[in-house]
């Protein structure tokens, strides 16, 4: 795995430092390992799921966090009981942590959990401020010197 040095970046960016951050951070992958797999679908304009196949994990075991643009999904798996005797043991039973950057006004809606599959609903909401606004065109008035 190479290691991008990005300094250039921030010495000739102003204002870009978020996106060099973005980028760092994929690079190093910081310890999201395959498992668990997941899909990111985008539904419609502005709406996005993720769905991560946690078979074997109850609700109980699942915890969903949103801080900031941070979502961070973490499966705990309860110790099984050790008198059980595997012949093969293909169903993982480890717990994980996956860890999510959400773009700007991304905030998770819902979530849910059926079939061993936990879907998380996300949506997009910008601010009034920020959406495409029509401009009257209208005369101008030409100031009279005094």
């Amino acid at each position: 795995m190479r290691n991008y040095d990005l300094t250039p970046l921030y010495r000739s960016a102003i204002g870009f430092d978020r996106l060099a951050q973005l980028a760092e951070h994929a690079a190093s992958n910081k310890g999201n390992s395959g498992y668990p797999p997941y899909n990111i679908e985008s539904l419609k304009d502005n709406r996005y799921r993720i769905t991560m196949a946690v078979a074997g994990f109850t609700m109980d075991e699942l915890d969903i966090t949103s801080e900031g643009e941070k979502l961070l999904v973490k499966g705990t798996k309860v110790a099984e009981d050790k008198s059980r005797k595997y012949l093969y043991q293909g169903i993982a039973e480890r717990g994980f942590e996956r860890t999510f950057q959400l773009a700007d006004y991304v905030t998770v809606t819902g979530a849910d959990l059926e079939n061993g599959l936990l879907n998380i609903e996300l949506q997009r909401e910008l601010p009034e401020a920020l959406k495409p606004r029509k401009i009257e065109i209208g005369r101008s008035r030409v100031l009279e010197s005094e």
